[in-house]
């Protein structure tokens, strides 16, 4: 079952949600990627050890769209014209529900608000985060 397939909350306030919490957790100089018009993450900058560590968020609104439109098996009239708008809001309130999660983490001092956005670090001149640097081989922390 993919949670929030079913939400009503308009994409625009779990957006909202998500910048409040990041910046009352010290995020700062927060940027949203858009891509066609359509929003797709957020960019900020968290300090820590003295310095300011960039990250990247995405929200794959199109891989949530894919998702929806697989699992309907018979279709009601309308409901693939509706998928596209019900992608949107599942993404962003998913997204929302993640960073809602990993803020109690960082409030119980469970974690480090670093630690919790590590793999999403960004690098500017490579155009990568931290985890597509791991994926594609270029930083060798897994073995094979």
């Amino acid at each position: 079952m993919i949670k929030n397939y079913t939400s009503r909350v308009p994409p625009e306030r779990s957006i909202s949600h998500i910048e409040n919490a990041l910046v009352a957790h010290g995020a700062k100089n927060i940027l949203k990627n858009y891509d066609s018009g359509r929003l797709t993450g957020f960019a900020f900058i968290v300090e820590g050890n003295g310095r300011d560590i960039p990250f990247k968020i995405p929200a794959r609104v199109d891989r949530v769209e894919k998702r929806l439109r697989e699992a309907v098996k018979k279709p009601r009239n309308g409901t693939m014209d509706r998928i596209t708008d019900q992608a949107e809001r599942t993404a962003w309130k998913i997204l929302a529900d993640w960073v809602d999660i990993q803020m109690a983490l960082v409030d119980l001092d469970q974690v480090e608000i670093i630690e919790v956005f590590l793999p999403y670090a960004w690098d500017a001149f490579k155009k990568q985060t931290l985890f597509d640097k791991v994926k594609d081989g270029s930083l060798k922390l897994l073995k094979e």
